[in-house]
């Protein structure tokens, strides 16, 4: 059932562009999305927040899902109280950039997940931006799911229209929804971390290249900085997943934790790829870093090696440049083709045995 839901969710991001459906908006701009669901059924109709709670306790077996977008502190004060949310609780969903986490409130559970998406670019440069992050809180209690994002992406249309595929599962209530939105997230750390492996495949291809440039070292720190954005999304869910998939809680009942698990276990693959990322970054580093020395060595070896041979000449002229009256050969006809064929010598050996110990 979740590998169905999850191809039914890439099926609706393949099909839809924008899913924000501002004309289902009853309660004003931040709100996305106000629906009720029955025995897993989406009831038709766009109601205010209160009608649609008034209508899920009064069927006794439905819930009401809320979504908004970037809520102003005015904007989500009346469903605070309308609901019943801990001060606390709001106060960090209007403040946004929290660590992910999940915390109780009496008979609600507050979750903080951390959104990312793979920013497309033709060529890494050391200023591509790479990973883009937001964030998704979502209370759930008895009878209603709240989803509050930040960011430009991370949109849970497809998600929602996928769920309502499966009303099987949204018959579960609130906790299949929780369920399937930390699935979500972690299905898209997974699809970012395949991204960003091609990336590192691509500069260590160019750093092994024969003509690696110098400036590999910029683009290999912008892809560590990069990586190390993802790794502050990823890493924190980490304990907040195994409280799920662990430890009894009254809105998550035993069959939803056991979804909770294989959650958990695609998280862990995703820390381990990220790890395993970043050693090796540092590996390439150090490696186009041990590149770029044997270049200045052999770089100084060659100089080295021609100041030696142009030593020669310079030698010899300047012993004849001190302008005595009894110098070598001085005033014999062949004295200077001589001392010209002596330093021609004396630089054709010198260059050959640098040529020889391989320093030219």
């Amino acid at each position: 059932m979740i590998r169905n839901l999850r191809r039914a969710v890439r099926r609706t991001y393949r099909r839809t562009v924008d899913l924000s459906h501002p004309a289902r908006s009853p309660l004003g701009s931040a709100v996305v999305n106000c629906v009720v669901y029955l025995d897993g059924v989406r009831q038709l109709g766009d109601c205010s927040a209160d009608e649609a709670l008034r209508r899920a306790r009064k069927s006794g077996d439905g819930f009401v899902w809320i979504g908004l977008h970037e809520p102003t502190q005015q904007e989500f004060a009346g469903l605070a109280e309308l609901f019943g949310l801990h001060p606390l609780a709001v106060e960090d969903t209007v403040h946004a950039h929290q660590r992910p986490k999940v915390e109780r409130y009496d008979d609600t559970l507050f979750a903080v997940f951390k959104t990312v998406r793979y920013v497309e670019h033709d060529e890494l440069t050391a200023t591509s931006e790479v990973v883009d992050t937001g964030e998704l809180m979502v209370f759930t209690g008895p009878d209603f799911v709240i989803t509050i994002r930040h960011g430009s992406h991370g949109s849970l249309g497809p998600l929602r229209e996928a769920l309502e595929t499966t009303p099987e599962q949204l018959a579960k209530g609130p906790a299949a929804v929780l369920h399937a939105i930390a699935d979500h997230v972690v299905d898209d750390y997974l699809h970012v971390a395949d991204a960003v492996q091609n990336d590192i495949d691509a500069v260590e291809t160019a750093v092994f290249t024969e003509h690696a440039g110098r400036g590999d070292a910029g683009r290999i720190y912008q892809l560590k900085r990069e990586l190390l954005e993802l790794k502050r999304a990823v890493a924190p869910l980490d304990r907040p997943v195994q409280r799920l998939s662990t430890q009894p809680m009254p809105l998550i009942g035993p069959d939803i934790r056991a979804y909770f698990r294989d959650v958990a276990d695609h998280l862990d693959r995703v820390t381990e790829q990220i790890a395993s990322f970043d050693a090796l970054l540092d590996s390439i580093l150090q490696a186009h870093l041990a590149q770029v020395t044997v270049a200045q060595n052999e770089d100084m070896r060659k100089i080295t090696a021609w100041a030696a041979i142009v030593a020669v000449p310079t030698m010899v002229c300047g012993v004849y440049g001190m302008n005595f009256d009894h110098m070598p050969e001085l005033r014999w006809t062949y004295g200077y083709p001589l001392v010209l064929g002596v330093i021609a010598v004396a630089c054709f050996v010198i260059h050959r045995g640098f040529r020889r110990n391989g320093w030219l």
